[in-house]
């Protein structure tokens, strides 16, 4: 999910609320577990995301390649978790939702996020700029404002709650910790140590719960962790410091690597975009 224009606007917000986007805005919702972005697409490169992504054209279609195979067009396509594949758009605006892979049953996805590639769901379609223009709406004042911190993605999407992934409790106690905490420093040995496991065995244990390696993982955390960053104004370099990485060069071709575009486009590219988070409730 890669927003492709300079600065994005965090709305004022009471905690644990978020106030719906303005009709037309360009937004993003960034929510621990999952993202609904509605803005540009950028270059159609290779991305690689460690979430569940399900891409809708806004109007027209969408052509998307998976793993450098032949390109596919349609209204709605999905990709998996870290699955390189490349996006195109008839219009300029696309709408994303991301899902977190390790927070649900992969094996248990219903239709279409079981798919890899372009789906035939006009219902789905019609579901999700439903779901949009709802929010739109709601901001316009032509309905209550929602809550979007409290929103419930998987029903307004999917109509229930996705199916959630058991994690053995040791390694949930490392992933939890590197969501957290993603620009952390803690290597595969600092884990496997603070859960009593040797290298190898957790290395081993964390692709088997997780579906993915352990560096892969902390990479797309350390990346996704970059969109809480798009709309300030801020030197790269101390963003690239801020997120964990060592420099700017490995910073730049992480984020390249992970959504298909420098970081200095995605920032170029958010522009207009206004980003929705929720904010923790202070300590008493």
């Amino acid at each position: 999910m890669a927003p492709a224009s300079t600065a994005i606007t965090h709305r004022p917000h009471a905690p644990h609320t978020l106030q719906a986007p303005h009709a037309n805005e360009r937004f993003m919702c960034l929510m621990p577990d999952r993202v609904l972005y509605v803005g540009l697409l950028g270059e159609p490169t290779v991305r690689t995301m460690g979430g569940v992504n399900v891409y809708v054209a806004s109007e027209g279609a969408i052509r998307v390649r998976v793993e450098g195979g032949e390109w596919e067009s349609g209204e709605l396509a999905v990709v998996q978790p870290y699955v390189p594949h490349q996006v195109a758009s008839d219009a300029r605006l696309i709408l994303l939702l991301g899902v977190e892979a390790e927070t649900v049953d992969l094996a248990a996805l219903p239709a279409p996020l079981n798919a890899c590639g372009v789906v035939d769901d006009p219902a789905f379609v019609r579901r999700a700029r439903a779901a949009v223009d709802a929010l739109r709406g709601a901001a316009s004042g032509a309905s209550p404002s929602p809550d979007l911190a409290a929103m419930d993605v998987d029903t307004l999407f999917f109509g229930g709650p996705l199916a959630p992934r058991v994690l053995d409790p040791r390694i949930r106690s490392v992933v939890d910790s590197i969501k957290r905490d993603p620009a952390a420093a803690a290597s595969a040995e600092d884990c496997a140590r603070s859960v009593h496991l040797s290298f190898s065995r957790f290395l081993h244990l964390f692709k088997d719960h997780v579906g993915a390696p352990f560096r892969s993982f902390r990479t797309w955390k350390r990346a996704r962790s970059l969109l809480h960053h798009v709309n300030r104004d801020a030197n790269l370099v101390h963003v690239a410091l801020d997120t964990g990485y060592p420099d700017s060069t490995h910073f730049s071709h992480s984020i390249r690597q992970v959504y298909g575009l420098k970081p200095k486009d995605i920032f170029a590219g958010s522009r207009r975009l206004a980003v929705y988070a929720p904010r923790a409730v202070p300590e008493t």
